[in-house]
């Protein structure tokens, strides 16, 4: 070979690198980030151990199948360990990354972050905890419960209360058993409103940190107080020790309705399985089990690449929750792409495609939720499920409750 071909042949060589790391600068370039905050060491590992890997599953799936309009997604995990500094130590690290959207790990860390994501312009995400009052888009804009809050949640639970009971609360007897820290106690105000309206007793019932010493309260809801039905409100390990103290003293299980932390495959394996469990009324606010056309493709996902499906598919309830989740903020990201158009979105871009769902492509794992400017919270939905026979059977369809006193108490929050 000759010194000029041999020039040209390096010369070609030369152009041809440039012109695939071009390419792969802008393939890199067409790249979201969304930064995913996540407990799988701390005290409430029991959720984020089946949750965060549903994250990553689904972003997987719709990266398989082109991304969204033409841009790869990136989860960006940071385990927090459910604690206040690391959480915020987190966000500034994602917001570095460059994050449109932050999923949040927990009601502390939701306080602690309220005026940052203001600040940055950069939407947060806490489903079905938090702080009820971000309902109020106007007044929170940039932060999202995307699911019934805890004050939904609460309404929720007292209409299926008042319908086990017949349909009239007056004179009834309502215990609240509750873990003694801000997520626990922000329900208060709300259950406090409707035992004005329905005429019930009521008496709390606070569980100190870390929720492992429910002896007395438990003791003192069944004996003592006798309730005729018990509202728990309760997560991490609490839950299951919880059911297996009112199994000890004799408490059924069928008067007893938890909110959605305290309602997963988790709490019941937990607490001795399924047939410890007989009876117990659990909230959810994704679908339950794994009879659903998304599951079937992650499944497939999977085995195409010759592997197993993982098995945090069987914490459904979790895993679910985490798929809703991540199907929530994959699906304000692709609004806010198709409105951006090809300038990359940010932030703000986000935000509003968040107050653009209505629709998602997950089938019934989802409620029928609409999020507006107006409304972060999407309406309050949820399904009631009860431990029967080895597995949650679904009681309710989706539903909600009490929307006026909700609306009042968002309305008035300080």
């Amino acid at each position: 070979m000759g010194r000029a071909t041999s020039r040209s042949v390096l010369a070609a060589g030369v152009a041809g690198g440039l012109v695939v790391a071009a390419a792969t600068a802008a393939a890199q370039q067409k790249e979201i980030v969304i930064g995913a905050q996540c407990d799988r060491t701390g005290p409430t590992l029991i959720a984020g151990v089946p949750m965060c890997p549903a994250f990553h599953d689904y972003v997987s799936l719709v990266n398989k199948t082109g991304g969204v309009e033409g841009y790869r997604i990136r989860v960006s995990e940071i385990d927090t360990e459910y604690k206040v500094p690391q959480s915020v130590e987190a966000y500034e690290r994602l917001k570095k990354e460059g994050a449109v959207s932050v999923l949040i790990w927990g009601t502390p860390a939701v306080q602690a972050l309220t005026q940052k994501l203001m600040e940055d312009r950069i939407p947060g995400t806490s489903p079905g905890f938090g702080l009820a009052a971000s309902a109020d888009g106007k007044r929170y804009p940039y932060l999202f419960p995307i699911a019934a809050t805890y004050w939904s949640q609460t309404a929720a639970a007292v209409k299926f209360v008042k319908d086990k009971l017949g349909g009239n609360l007056a004179g009834k007897k309502i215990a609240y058993i509750f873990y003694d820290n801000p997520a626990g106690r922000e329900p208060l105000p709300v259950l406090e409103e409707l035992q004005r309206l329905e005429k019930f007793e009521l008496k709390i019932f606070a569980v100190p940190a870390p929720g492992l010493e429910v002896g007395a309260q438990v003791l003192d809801i069944a004996q003592r107080y006798r309730a005729d039905f018990t509202i728990a409100h309760l997560f991490g390990r609490s839950p299951s020790v919880t059911i297996k103290e009112f199994k000890r003293v004799g408490y059924p299980l069928s008067k007893v309705v938890a909110f959605v932390w305290a309602s997963t495959d988790s709490d019941i394996e937990a607490a001795g399985g399924f047939a410890m469990a007989e009876g117990y009324y659990t909230m959810h606010f994704a679908g339950v089990g794994t009879d659903y056309p998304v599951l079937r493709d992650i499944a497939e996902m999977y085995k195409v690449q010759g592997k197993a499906p993982p098995r945090e598919m069987q914490s459904s309830t979790f895993y679910n929750r985490g798929l809703l989740w991540m199907a929530l903020t994959i699906e304000a990201v692709r609004n806010a792409v198709k409105a951006t158009g090809d300038k990359p979105p940010t932030g703000e871009d986000v935000k509003v495609g968040f107050e653009q769902i209505s629709k998602l492509p997950i089938g019934d794992i989802a409620p029928p939720l609409k999020i507006t400017s107006a409304d972060h919270e999407g309406g309050g939905w949820v399904q009631i499920f009860q431990v029967r026979s080895g597995k949650f059977q679904k009681v309710s369809d989706w539903y909600r409750a009490y929307p006026e006193v909700i609306a009042k108490a968002v309305k008035e929050a300080k």
